[in-house]
């Protein structure tokens, strides 16, 4: 599955790499606000919910942009084909914006388990929260790596092998609370089976050299502090 994944979205068809993974997930990533208010002005929706949505989801990008100038993944800054990008796109990020076009267009018309202003507080606090999360967790790896190689075992990887999926499964989760529609949540299932669960597994098979992993495997968990 990660050899799949890696060729449809570095290496399909092949040919010249004329870009960096990194700035397709950009342009996505800092497209989104502006894609976001376009498509408000487009169908004239201008509710309470969608500034909310257009607010996390936005932001959300504009969140990892500063986290990329500050600290990028390395693992982002590979070549890929123009096939390949193209790919990464229609396969995966493309698919975050139909939420928002889900929602804005009015295709979906949430009824929500709880009062409107209960829900609003639910889905704000886990898109914080998970942001929080995930910028904390990746800094301190950059940072950590930079100075010694070898396993983090301690602050945001102290109880959880994971939390920088654990900080992005949360923040795309209040995007699926906040559209309360089935496609987003088959295209979560899909990139966190098909491709964080696979990620999660391959950098677990890669941390297994280290002398210190059995013990520090037997005290964490995945993603959830002493559950999951």
């Amino acid at each position: 599955m990660s050899r799949l994944t890696d060729y449809l979205v570095c290496d399909f068809l092949g040919g010249p790499r004329p870009w960096k993974f990194s700035w397709v997930i950009n342009f996505q990533k800092a497209g989104t606000f502006l894609f976001l208010l376009s498509l408000m002005v487009w169908y004239g929706n201008y509710s309470t919910e969608v500034w909310i949505y257009t607010a996390m989801h936005g932001s959300y990008g504009l969140v990892w942009i500063i986290k990329d100038i500050a600290f990028p993944d390395p693992g982002w800054q590979r070549r890929i084909t123009i096939g390949g990008g193209i790919m990464a796109f229609t396969g995966v990020l493309g698919w975050y914006w139909v939420f928002g076009w889900l929602l804005i267009a009015g295709v979906s018309q949430p009824d929500y388990p709880l009062p409107d202003a209960a829900w609003y507080c639910l889905s704000i606090s886990l898109c914080i929260i998970g942001c929080v999360v995930m910028i904390a967790a990746d800094a301190q790896k950059f940072f950590t790596l930079r100075l010694q190689r070898g396993l983090i075992t301690d602050g945001m990887h102290r109880y959880v092998r994971h939390p920088n999926y654990l900080g992005e499964i949360m923040i795309y989760g209040s995007f699926v609370l906040m559209v309360w529609h089935w496609l987003p949540v088959l295209v979560l299932a899909w990139v966190w089976l098909g491709v964080f669960a696979v990620n999660m597994i391959m950098k677990e098979a890669s941390m297994s050299r280290y002398p210190e992993w059995a013990e520090y495997r037997k005290r964490t968990r995945w993603l959830i502090p002493f559950v999951l």
